[in-house]
């Protein structure tokens, strides 16, 4: 009995102690490099950055390098419109991106729930397709499609939607299109998982009391899908903040996102030290509404 709860107590501690060493193996420790190099200035030497810190120097070496520490990057950033521009360009991309993949995630997923169960796995498996094909062979396919002589406009000139072909590269469009069309599995996915579990008898309740289906839908259905709601948009909109790739390749270069602006950073102008303090300031912008959705949850489950 004693060996078996000593076991028990072992494997509980484990159980915690796991999860944790991961997060500061993996989360804490590269962070804390990330902003050690941030709060150092850029030199031409290698590393190219200074101070580097000398275990040999002992005592003396370690406080020397403390002291050499400043935050003068951080109040570059904050002091230049350029990367001021570049985050608010992020965020206001990646929140309005994040509301069109609300408005189209949320039909197909409530559709696919409500179909036939031999249909289900079928529709979960087109939406999971994409993946199956590399992520820059689909970017670079968009370029293809969007073409002044692409697919898309021959498509709309059939139709009689326009008369002549549109520039839709190097535009805005063309960004939302692309993110819309590579996070949409992201969005359709934990949607999916909430419809599909939901009470249908709460719907048949609404309507028996001659709630209309598209109010029960509003007053019912959504708040019990708030969970899929929540986790589809944090899995959008925290990866498209520091999207490169896209903005890259479809945007155009009038403005750039802040993941274009730590790469330029980071390997043409060599400056890791601001690179780093970019990295830092995104970092904490994404962790403002994470903190804040499980201080909510927190509450939630606390009044249950």
């Amino acid at each position: 009995m004693a060996s078996a709860a000593k076991f028990d107590r072992w494997y509980r501690r484990a159980a915690i102690g796991i999860p944790y060493a991961w997060l500061i193996v993996f989360l804490l420790v590269p962070f804390l490099i990330v902003l050690r190099i941030a709060l150092s200035q850029s030199e031409l030497a290698q590393p190219p950055y200074s101070p580097v810190f000398d275990p040999s120097a002992g005592w003396e070496g370690l406080k020397g390098f403390f002291g050499a520490l400043s935050p003068e990057n951080f109040r570059l950033l904050f002091g230049d419109w350029l990367y001021v521009s570049s985050y608010l360009r992020s965020l206001t991309f990646a929140f309005v991106s994040t509301l069109i993949l609300l408005a189209i995630g949320i039909p197909i997923a409530y559709g696919m729930a409500r179909s036939s169960r031999r249909l289900q796995p079928i529709l979960v498996m087109a939406v999971i397709l994409p993946f199956w094909t590399a992520f820059l062979i689909r970017i670079y396919a968009w370029i293809t499609i969007l073409q002044r002589d692409g697919l898309f406009n021959d498509a709309l000139m059939m139709l009689g939607i326009i008369s002549e072909p549109v520039t839709w590269l190097a535009t805005d469009t063309a960004i939302f299109i692309g993110i819309v069309y590579s996070y949409l599995p992201f969005m359709v996915l934990p949607l999916y998982a909430s419809f599909e579990k939901m009470d249908e008898t709460l719907l048949e309740a609404a309507a028996d009391l001659g709630c209309p289906r598209w109010k029960a839908f509003w007053l019912v259905t959504l708040p019990l899908a708030l969970p899929g709601v929540i986790a589809g948009s944090f899995l959008c909109f925290i990866p498209i903040v520091g999207e490169f790739v896209i903005p890259d390749l479809l945007g155009g270069s009038d403005a750039m996102f802040i993941g274009q602006t730590l790469w330029t950073e980071f390997f043409s102008n060599r400056d890791w030290p601001v690179a780093s303090a970019l990295a830092t300031v995104l970092l904490a912008i994404l962790l403002v509404p994470i903190v804040f959705f499980q201080s909510v949850q927190s509450r939630a489950l606390e009044r249950r």
